[in-house]
């Protein structure tokens, strides 16, 4: 065996034994958390060197594995048998760790046969870009009617603002700063109310992390 095929064995990626515990959520379609999932993945891709098999890398710079021709997307570089063998092993790795951190239904959706970490991973990112417009309107629907009253405490109540505005995100629709802590205050009960009316006349209007340390 060549010292690059028994090198092949410590490459940081190898090392993980539970992807979970490191992208702790699972990405579903009716609670979507795809930025939060999305910047978790690559976090923890770069970390393990392997972000190169989900993100094609600027011109010019390196990569720390060997990547030859998918459907078109790019030109290999001269590689050995050992070198293509330890490219494959870690692709696999990463499409189990894809694999593991989605819902059934969307492994249902995205999964194909003989499909690189790169093409799953594009896969996934056409599926919440589709249908923006509609999504974005059911979402701003939903941000504007949230109340507290519906919710055991203070805590998750702005938690929900807060995963509501993340996935308006997601769809190309954000939440200004304002409107966050300003909505947050429109739905707050009664008990709240005397604090909510010091949030909306101050000015300028406190961070919604502030607000939130307010309320609780």
């Amino acid at each position: 065996m060549s010292d690059k095929a028994s090198s092949s064995s410590f490459h940081p990626a190898f090392t993980i034994s539970n992807i979970k515990s490191s992208i702790p959520i699972v990405l579903e379609m009716e609670n979507v958390q795809y930025s939060t999932w999305v910047e978790l993945f690559k976090v923890h891709a770069r970390s393990h060197k392997v972000l190169d098999h989900i993100i094609t890398p600027p011109k010019g710079v390196g990569t720390t594995t060997v990547r030859f021709i998918t459907k078109g997307k790019e030109k290999p570089p001269p590689a050995t048998y050992e070198e293509k063998e330890l490219w494959s092993t870690l692709d696999a790795t990463v499409i189990s760790w894809i694999y593991s951190t989605i819902s059934r239904d969307l492994l249902n959706t995205s999964i194909e046969p003989d499909s690189t970490a790169m093409d799953t991973w594009n896969r996934l990112r056409d599926i919440f870009q589709d249908n923006k417009h509609s999504r974005a309107v059911a979402l701003e629907q939903e941000f504007s009617t949230t109340s507290m009253e519906n919710f055991p405490n203070v805590s998750s109540y702005c938690q929900r603002l807060k995963s509501i505005a993340d996935q308006l995100k997601n769809v190309g629709a954000p939440v200004s700063h304002s409107r966050m802590v300003l909505q947050m205050v429109d739905g707050l009960s009664k008990a709240y109310r005397a604090v909510g009316t010091l949030i909306r006349q101050s000015n300028p209007l406190p961070p919604f992390y502030k607000a939130r340390s307010m309320l609780t």
